[in-house]
């Protein structure tokens, strides 16, 4: 060690987070050693009336065209940075065809 405090401040501070991280993957472990369900955390034990069913409808209205958009959104990226006359996308890769 060094005889500057500052350096074994630093050097007392690094200590103390190796420990710390230590403490931590030593829990991580214990808990992957545990296999079988888990609890979930936070608002795990609060009730609610949302049904998994309710979220397929909400999913399947939301996301309808979310494929169809992001190619859309891909081409129009490639067309702003592809040079003048050049082909933004390939035709061959559309979906649908």
């Amino acid at each position: 060690m060094s005889k500057d405090p500052i350096e074994k401040l630093h050097q007392r501070e690094r200590e103390q987070e190796r420990e710390r991280l230590r403490e931590l993957e030593a829990k991580d472990l214990e808990v992957e050693a545990n296999r079988g369900p888990r609890p979930l955390e936070g608002f795990a034990g609060g009730h609610t009336t949302w049904a998994s069913k309710q979220d397929d409808e909400a999913a399947s209205e939301v996301h309808a065209h979310d494929a169809e958009d992001a190619w859309n959104a891909s081409r129009e990226q490639v067309a702003r940075f592809s040079p003048e006359g050049d082909a933004p996308a390939r035709e061959d890769e559309e979906p649908g065809k």
